[in-house]
């Protein structure tokens, strides 16, 4: 077989939260490039339709927009239930879908860290725990969970987002070693700085952004198409044998 055809994502099915804007917006959007059926779920349906709309257009195959809070085990049954419906089975998962809230810890209230682990942590279990067993009763899967730099490094004034995205990381070795023998691979995708919507706090503050760049070996951000090549990679049988690993897109930040 050629190598590039173990890329290919034809027949494949996928799901992605979050998956209206951002990296989960061009994570999608490159599954489809790759030929598969895409899902996209988002807490903004209308945004869903619009995303789903203009990948349609723009690689010809079936995508599915649907509403869910995906903290919420009711929500994330339904709207499977739903993308199932429209598109068969799911057969690769991205969870994408995060939230940040950015304090000092004694500033920090319990809703606030609550809610912070609850879409960053307990969402992607949720959605895993869903999908999960139906991908090893098929014998084949992947679940690409979105951890962060902040996953192994720590940014004062982030105790919720870096507790939840440390918990990311080993959740997604977790479901490795208890689908392994099931033709299911579980991975994660751990971003450096991104031009996202999460980061306009940054991006709009000089002093930050040059803080952040300072501790980029490659000395910029990363640009939001640079996330497409490992979430293929990732979701194709090119990494057949790659299972409860972390991937790190971040210019060199974790080397140092």
């Amino acid at each position: 077989m050629n190598v590039l055809d173990s890329f290919r994502l034809e027949g494949r099915r996928a799901l992605v939260t979050g998956g209206s804007k951002g990296l989960g917006r061009v994570m999608a959007e490159a599954l489809a490039q790759a030929g598969a059926d895409v899902a996209i779920v988002s807490r903004n349906l209308q945004e869903g339709e619009q995303a789903a709309r203009e990948i349609t257009e723009a690689t010809g195959r079936r995508v599915f927009a649907g509403r869910a809070d995906v903290t919420l085990s009711v929500d994330v049954s339904r709207v499977i239930d739903e993308a199932q419906t429209s598109l068969g089975p799911i057969d690769i998962l991205i969870n994408n879908a995060g939230i940040n809230t950015r304090g000092l810890a004694q500033e920090l209230s319990e809703e606030d860290f609550d809610a912070v682990v609850a879409v960053n942590l307990k969402a992607p279990f949720l959605c895993a725990r869903a999908l999960g067993p139906q991908m090893c009763e098929r014998g084949w899967g992947r679940v690409i969970n979105l951890g962060s730099i902040l996953s192994v490094v720590a940014i004062a004034g982030r105790a919720p987002y870096c507790s939840a995205k440390a918990g990311v990381a080993n959740l997604t070795r977790v479901l490795a070693l208890e689908w392994a023998q099931s033709g299911v691979t579980v991975n994660a995708i751990c971003p450096g700085p991104f031009a996202t919507d999460m980061n306009k706090p940054l991006l709009d503050d000089p002093e930050k952004y040059r803080a952040f760049v300072s501790k980029i070996p490659m000395g910029r951000w990363g640009e939001l198409h640079e996330i497409a090549g490992a979430a293929v990679f990732l979701a194709s049988d090119a990494s057949s044998f790659v299972t409860g690993s972390t991937l790190f897109i971040d210019g060199g930040w974790t080397a140092q």
